[in-house]
């Protein structure tokens, strides 16, 4: 459970580490703009034209008398403006990041420099192009996972009192940790650390993504939320990738308190971070 509150804590250091540097939190909030405006636009076509679409795609039930017609038809918009809500959910954060990739990757490398004990920041050495096309590889990935992860919840929903009680908790857990790889996706990627690599990192502090990511998961269900957030999302995930890498963190640097520290390691017989 220390883990679960490390997570957390981590989340509000990058929220505070943008609130003092405002140029920085200004670029970042770019990004999460044109992002919502485009995914605005989406829902508000889905909105308008997702009956027209139902309808065109189920000719068979042209024929059908009312109300079943209706009934059928109208269900089905129904579930695909919620596989739509669910989408740009799980997708805000991975279109965020790869619109931003320039944005969110000096954000990143001025967080390493702050909390660095020696102010140096790792760097991938890759041209823009080849960042850019490792991001969106690793991203689609990502939000395939997350998709697959997301119908299969959205079945679940309609077990009775577990679709309503426990699978919106599961929901929240799984969407926090796919929007947490994603976030220290951005530090861990100028390590050259590969995507398999990151998540076997991330399975091995499961309550430390939670504590991170369940709680912006949360957030992040209003979009607008999301633009605000995530500057210091990306800036928390840097530290918290730091941890798990098990590189020493300053926290003089970082949040003006005490002296250089290390976080804790996991406890013995825990998988070691990196392998």
């Amino acid at each position: 459970m220390r883990d679960l509150g490390a997570g957390f804590r981590y989340l509000l250091k990058g929220q505070r580490w943008v609130a003092r540097h405002g140029r920085q939190y200004g670029f970042g909030l770019l990004p999460g703009l044109i992002t919502l405006v485009l995914y605005a636009a989406a829902l508000v076509a889905l909105a308008l034209w997702g009956e027209d679409f139902v309808g065109w795609a189920t000719p068979f039930a042209d024929d059908w008398s009312s109300p079943w017609l209706g009934l059928f038809r109208g269900f089905l918009t129904a579930v695909l403006f919620a596989l739509g809500l669910l989408l740009s959910v799980v997708t805000f954060t991975a279109v965020t990041l790869l619109i931003g990739q320039p944005f969110y990757e000096n954000l990143s490398e001025k967080v390493d420099r702050d909390v660095s004990p020696d102010g140096h920041a790792p760097e991938s050495g890759l041209p823009l192009w080849r960042e850019l096309w490792i991001s969106a590889r690793d991203s689609l990935r990502i939000v395939v996972r997350a998709a697959l992860w997301g119908v299969l919840l959205f079945g679940c929903g309609f077990i009775p009192v577990v679709g309503q009680t426990v699978v919106p908790v599961i929901g929240f857990f799984v969407t926090g940790f796919f929007l947490t790889e994603e976030l220290t996706a951005v530090a861990l990627q100028r390590r050259s650390v590969e995507l398999r690599t990151r998540l076997t990192l991330l399975r091995s502090r499961r309550t430390l993504v939670w504590g991170f990511g369940t709680p912006l998961a949360v957030a992040f269900l209003v979009p607008f939320v999301a633009v605000f957030l995530m500057p210091g999302a990306v800036a928390g995930a840097t530290l918290m990738a730091r941890d798990l890498l098990g590189e020493e963190i300053d926290e003089g640097g970082e949040a003006g308190d005490q002296a250089a520290t290390t976080f804790p390691q996991p406890p013995s017989g825990s998988p070691a971070p990196g392998r």
